[in-house]
């Protein structure tokens, strides 16, 4: 079975072609499909995370990322609710498509190469 670290929180399943949640062991979705499909999304205000700076009563500029201008999308694991990945976007942007492999290559390139585990990796995993 090959299980290749891709981040922190996310592998792919070779065999199976899937996204794996490194924390819970969870099926994501589909390797070939972008990771964040199958993750649940909170769509934050970002005045929650970068609180003003200065009374938004007084001042029209506060230091804090105005909500009009962009927001912060949190991915999270739908089975263990592990934070995954989160990322800043102007309104209305879809998320973005940060990772994407060429499966069949990555399975190429990995059907020979001998199981090396990392130090932060876990029983089965490979780097």
């Amino acid at each position: 079975m090959k299980k290749v670290l891709v981040t922190e929180n996310l592998r792919i399943d070779l065999d199976a072609e899937i996204w794996e949640c490194r924390s819970c062991d969870g099926e994501i979705i589909s390797a070939r499909d972008n990771y964040k499909r199958g993750l649940l999304v909170y769509d934050r205000d970002p005045r929650e995370i970068h609180q003003p700076l200065l009374d938004p009563e007084k001042y029209e500029y506060t230091f804090s990322p105005d909500p009009s201008w962009c927001r912060i999308l949190e991915y999270y694991c739908p089975s263990c609710g592990q934070l995954v990945e989160a990322e800043y976007l102007p309104p209305g942007h879809p998320p973005t498509h940060d990772i994407e492999f060429d499966i069949d290559k990555l399975k190429q390139r990995w059907r020979d190469v001998e199981v090396v585990n990392h130090p932060h990796a876990r029983p089965g995993e490979e780097i």
